[in-house]
């Protein structure tokens, strides 16, 4: 398995003899509006021009419709007949924009071998659970390839700590900027994130999600220091650069 994280969550998957795209977020540096005040959005230019990342790509995951996960050049620039997994619900949003194949995601299903099962996520707490609406995340399984949780999105909450238990991944994929709404957490922080790993220790789980947006509150560096003041190995935990592209080993 290969993962390229191009920026924010978006990720470029070779697995199971597939490449997979998964939330494309392609706005030019600047070009969208602020969170906090902070700064215009996405705050980074991507590290890699739009033609290359589509190249190759045999299937889009898109876990739910904020536009740092599906934004108008993605929904401009890729092909409107290629495969797209989404959760249920966002499916005649999607369709509305164009794309002929589009497949809602309510519990499992197998694509070539690869087999997709939806996960739960809360993108926040309390009331503003209920601003950000729902969201998933997914696990991928395919013969010879290492097991993958994408949690996505989300907080940790016992879901998520239930899927873990349950699935026990050799691979974790996090949101771990702290981005906050409302003075309210909606997705994983340093805490939480090397938690996860703590909870997984077989497991390597896989940063993302970060130093894109201006509501995020964690950086690579901060994560790295918690990480090393819970005396977490670098090599279970792993904060890849945009554009960093990362191998990962077989299935145990």
């Amino acid at each position: 398995m290969q993962l390229q994280l191009i920026r924010n969550a978006t990720l470029k998957l070779a697995y199971g003899g597939a490449t997979i795209l998964v939330d494309p977020y392609f706005a030019p540096k600047h070009s969208l509006p602020s969170f906090t005040g902070r700064s215009q959005n996405p705050m980074v230019e991507l590290p890699v021009a739009v033609e290359d990342i589509l190249d190759g790509v045999e299937l889009v995951i898109v876990s739910h419709l904020h536009t740092d996960h599906f934004d108008s050049v993605a929904k401009e620039t890729m092909p409107k007949h290629w495969p797209l997994i989404c959760q249920q619900g966002d499916e005649s949003t999607i369709r509305q924009a164009g794309f002929t194949d589009v497949t809602p995601l309510a519990g499992e299903i197998s694509w070539r071998g690869i087999r997709i099962t939806r996960r739960e996520g809360n993108h926040g707490t309390g009331a503003v659970l209920d601003k950000m609406g729902p969201v998933m995340g997914f696990t991928l399984e395919a013969e010879g390839e290492p097991s993958v949780y994408w949690a996505g999105d989300t907080v940790l909450y016992p879901p998520v700590l239930e899927t873990i238990k349950a699935f026990e991944p050799d691979v974790i994929v996090t949101h771990s900027c702290g981005a906050m709404w409302d003075d309210t957490l909606i997705v994983m922080d340093a805490e939480q994130t090397v938690e996860t790993a703590e909870v997984a220790p077989r497991a390597t789980v896989i940063a993302t999600h970060m130093e894109a947006l201006d509501h995020a509150t964690v950086s690579r560096d901060a994560l790295r220091a918690h990480a090393a003041s819970r005396r977490l190995s670098p090599e279970r935990l792993l904060v890849p650069a945009d554009g960093e592209l990362l191998t990962l080993p077989a299935a145990r």
